[in-house]
């Protein structure tokens, strides 16, 4: 019994061991590729400030629409079914 305990605990300090590894490759892997991505990038990263607020436009805009389209349905639906 004590045998195949043993196996067990090797087994498993094995199967630990490759899935930390796994995933410490996986992690720096990621961040070469993100470093990589932004050296090569021809694009510029826009600053915080206005994707903020050029989002509360856009939604601004959005919602004003979906009130107007939802007004709209409910005025036919009324008028047809009265």
């Amino acid at each position: 019994m004590s045998e195949l305990l043993n196996e067990g605990l090797n087994l498993m300090l094995f199967g630990m061991g490759f899935v930390f590894l796994f995933l410490t490759l996986l992690v720096f892997a990621t961040g070469l590729m993100s470093r990589l991505i932004t050296k090569y990038s021809n694009e510029e990263i826009p600053s915080v400030s206005q994707p903020a607020a050029s989002a509360t436009v856009v939604a601004t805009q959005q919602d004003e629409q979906l009130v107007a389209v939802i007004s709209a349905a409910i005025k036919q639906y009324r008028s047809r079914h009265r």
